[in-house]
Formats: structure tokens, C-alpha cells, sequence
């Protein structure tokens, strides 16, 4: 009992404690990143084929889920020991290859792992031991898969945004990261104004400059957070977008027609809000003379 005090009591050891968890999300968060718009697919597949009245294909000799098949090598098909599957050590271990076949395993699956442990440890190291901590890891992780999936497939599944904006507003009722009147306000404002912005940019050129799901990821902000935020969010991302945009075109000869994910820089902006946004603020206003 008195070990369990200690730990609790030194924000360093629980910070550090929060990091290894983060470690271990990660990997799971992997998991997440590559199968969730795979099954989302499939289920697209079967919806179309069923309203078409088409033939259903054949269901796979094993189910396709979160967890169900285990991690595979995807070069020899060769199942991942679980001492070959620890996060970022075994990638040292392993010097980056396939422990049977030898073929180099990304560099992206320890950079998600580690990254996900410096954003734990960051939010625990901030909030403290409090219930706060605990539900700002939940968005932080959710974050994070949304921005690789998004990155990925230009996507930002319903599945995780949803669930977290209703958590937002849920959480108000207890006033929080906000209270009820602000968190509300701040997630019909947050979901109109991008809304507001995709039909104005497609009345003047007939294109569409984001998706709906980066409205969905705004207004998950404003119920976490509240409106007053919003502006930060939308100033912070939308630097960020332009600046790593141009430097895109510029360096990498990135084609100015190919569409690039909204969701990262608003994930960025957002949770950088949650942690500093009060300091944001009054540094703007300061800035404004207000």
C-alpha cells in the first residue's frame, strides 16, 4: 500500500508509469491504424452487395477483426512470437527485419509506439493523478489513430469520432474540460464553421477542399473543450496545414491537385488546445489588447 502511494504521489513515476502504458497502447494502435479502414471496407462491400442484391463473396476461413487474425509477417505469413511483438524493443531486437523471412518491418510501427508514450506521459505529466488524465489519454490515443488513418486513406472513421465527441459532451455534465453550455455551443459552432467553409470554397470552384469527417473532428473539439477555443484550433491547424502544404509542393514536388488529410493538423491543434489552450488564449488576447 505505502509503494502505491509513493507511485501516485510522484508525478514523475506516474508520469512514467502513464509513458509505458502509452507504449503498449501504440502497438495496439498499429492494430488499429492498418485493419479498422480494411474492415470498414468489407463492410461496405457487403452493405452495396446486399442492396444491389448481389451474390455475397464467400466469408474468409478466419474473421478479420481488432484482435482475430494475430500479427503476421505480411512478407512469409509467419505469426509474430510475443516476444518478437514488444513495442519498440523488439524492433532494436530484431535490427528492423522479419526474425524468418528478413524483410525490413516499417520504421512507422516504433515511431506510433513511441509517440504514443511521449503524449501519455505529456497528458499525465500535466493533469496529474485525476480522472482528467485518465479520459485526456482516451482522446490523445483516439487522436493519434485518427491522424494515421487519416493520413493513410484520407479518412476519419465514425467509429472513433462519434464516440469521443458524445464522451465530450457527456463529461461537460461534470464541468470537466468544460461546462455543459459551452461544451455544446462549442460543438454545433465547431461542426458549422468548417461546414460553413466547404460550401462556400465549393460555390467558388466547384471543388471540395475537405470531408465531412474534419467538421465531425472540429466539433469533437468544441464539446471537449469549448467554443472559446475553436478560434485557436482553427488558426494553429490551418497554419500548420499551409506551411507543411507549400513545403510539400516546393520540396517534394507534391502535385497541388493531389488532396492532403485535413485531420492530422486539426488533431495537432486540438490537442495541443487541450493541454496549453488557456496559455493560447490569453497570449492572443494580450497580442489583440483585449
Amino acid at each position: 500500500m505505502q509503494q502505491f502511494d509513493y507511485l501516485f504521489g510522484s508525478s514523475v513515476l506516474f508520469s512514467a508509469l502513464v509513458g509505458l502504458i502509452g507504449l503498449l497502447v501504440g502497438s495496439f494502435l498499429n492494430v488499429v491504424i492498418y485493419r479498422l479502414p480494411v474492415m470498414m471496407q468489407l463492410s461496405w462491400r457487403k452493405d452495396c452487395q446486399d442492396y444491389l442484391g448481389l451474390a455475397s463473396e464467400p466469408l474468409a476461413d478466419e474473421p478479420f477483426n481488432l484482435v482475430l487474425p494475430l500479427s503476421r509477417c505480411p512478407g512469409c505469413n509467419t505469426p509474430i512470437k510475443p516476444y518478437q511483438n514488444i513495442p519498440v524493443i523488439s524492433y532494436i531486437f530484431l535490427r528492423g527485419k522479419c526474425a524468418q523471412c528478413a524483410k525490413p518491418i516499417s520504421l512507422r510501427y516504433p515511431i506510433i509506439e513511441a509517440f504514443t508514450a511521449l503524449t501519455s506521459f505529456i497528458i499525465a505529466s500535466h493533469f496529474g493523478f485525476t480522472p482528467q488524465t485518465g479520459f485526456a489519454l482516451l482522446l490523445t490515443w483516439s487522436l493519434i489513430a485518427l491522424s494515421f488513418i487519416d493520413i493513410d486513406h484520407q479518412l476519419l472513421p465514425d467509429s472513433i469520432t462519434l464516440p469521443a465527441l458524445w464522451l465530450g459532451l457527456f463529461l461537460s455534465v461534470f464541468d470537466f474540460f468544460t461546462d455543459s453550455h459551452d461544451s455544446i455551443i462549442g460543438a454545433i459552432a465547431g461542426y458549422l464553421v468548417l461546414w460553413s467553409v466547404f460550401h462556400l470554397f465549393k460555390l467558388l470552384t466547384g471543388k471540395e477542399g475537405m470531408g465531412y469527417g474534419d467538421f465531425k473532428l472540429l466539433a469533437l473539439f468544441g464539446a471537449w473543450l469549448g467554443w472559446q477555443f475553436l478560434p485557436a484550433i482553427i488558426l494553429l491547424s490551418s497554419l500548420v496545414g499551409a506551411v507543411v502544404g507549400i513545403a510539400m509542393i516546393v520540396f517534394s514536388r507534391h502535385d497541388r491537385n493531389t488532396p492532403i488529410p485535413f485531420g492530422p493538423y486539426l488533431a495537432a491543434a486540438g490537442w495541443i488546445a487541450l493541454i496549453w489552450g488557456a496559455d493560447i488564449n490569453q497570449l492572443y488576447l494580450k497580442m489583440a489588447g483585449l
